[in-house]
């Protein structure tokens, strides 16, 4: 139950508690852009199964693998893409969290 909300409220809620105290100009412009992140999951589609509640996403799927993530830590170098590292980057710990918490139970 602790993994399922943890993985969950990084996934909802820190892109909300990130937009309203970092972006106040145009916050709820920016909660729905770091919301959107979630949008790298339909590189779920590519697996089968689709979904497996035991399977860790980070390294497995294609916009979860290492090489993505790079790329968006490179998203934070420039001011006009920020977000999206941010919003990509949000998703990403969501995940690795997941991970980690998976591997503690084994």
């Amino acid at each position: 139950m602790l993994r399922l909300f943890l993985h969950y409220g990084i996934h909802f809620l820190v892109p909300v508690l990130v937009g309203w105290y970092f972006y106040k100009e145009y916050r709820t412009k920016a909660i729905f852009i770091l919301l959107a992140g979630i949008i790298i999951d339909v590189d779920h589609l590519l697996a089968n199964p689709t979904f497996d509640p035991d399977r860790c996403s980070i390294g497995f799927h294609p916009l979860h693998s290492y090489w993505a993530i790079a790329l968006y830590f490179g998203l934070l170098y420039f001011k006009k893409t920020r977000i999206f590292g941010w919003a990509l980057l949000i998703h990403i710990l969501a995940d690795a969290t997941d991970c980690f918490l998976l591997f503690q139970s084994e």
